[in-house]
């Protein structure tokens, strides 16, 4: 059974040898930079401060791919984020992208301030956009910076 585990001093290195297809590249940012971000979130000029947390999603001791969700609840129109999910060549097309999403929004069911969660995704990448809409994410057609942002309202 797939499980996700924090990013520890233990398992970072494992988790920054995972790598996308070749094609997927410009898709999403390396593990390594992931993992480095986690340590500081983010910063919204307007709307305050993102803390980030990032996983390993892993099958047995075999790490299979990575996701960081980030919080900030005091923001208007989404209170979680999933700013990275991405699983390794080796391992696509088993269900671990969807196990992943669906462990971070059971997090974010469980947790009353969250109204809305986002997401947002390059424009061409269809598997992302199949994928988070099959779990109830909507596009409001509004872009986040460069990727298009689709929001999932959990209440």
């Amino acid at each position: 059974m797939p499980e996700i585990r924090p990013v520890t001093k233990d398992n970072w290195r494992k988790l920054i040898k995972l790598q996308v297809r070749e094609d997927q590249k410009n898709f999403v940012a390396s593990n390594v930079h992931s993992i480095a971000e986690s340590q500081f979130g983010y910063d919204e000029p307007v709307h305050g401060h993102w803390d980030f947390h990032s996983f390993g999603i892993y099958d047995g001791e075999t790490a299979v791919g990575f996701l960081m969700y980030g919080f900030n609840f005091g923001h208007p129109k989404q209170q979680a984020f999933i700013v990275r999910l991405m699983v390794d060549e080796k391992f696509q097309g088993k269900g671990y992208g969807r196990f992943g999403m669906e462990k971070a929004l059971e997090t974010f069911r469980a947790d009353g301030r969250i109204k809305a969660v986002g997401i947002s995704y390059e424009p061409e990448n269809e598997g992302a956009r199949k994928l988070y809409a099959s779990l109830g994410f909507v596009e409001p057609g509004e872009m986040l910076g460069d990727e298009t942002l689709a929001v999932l309202k959990l209440g």
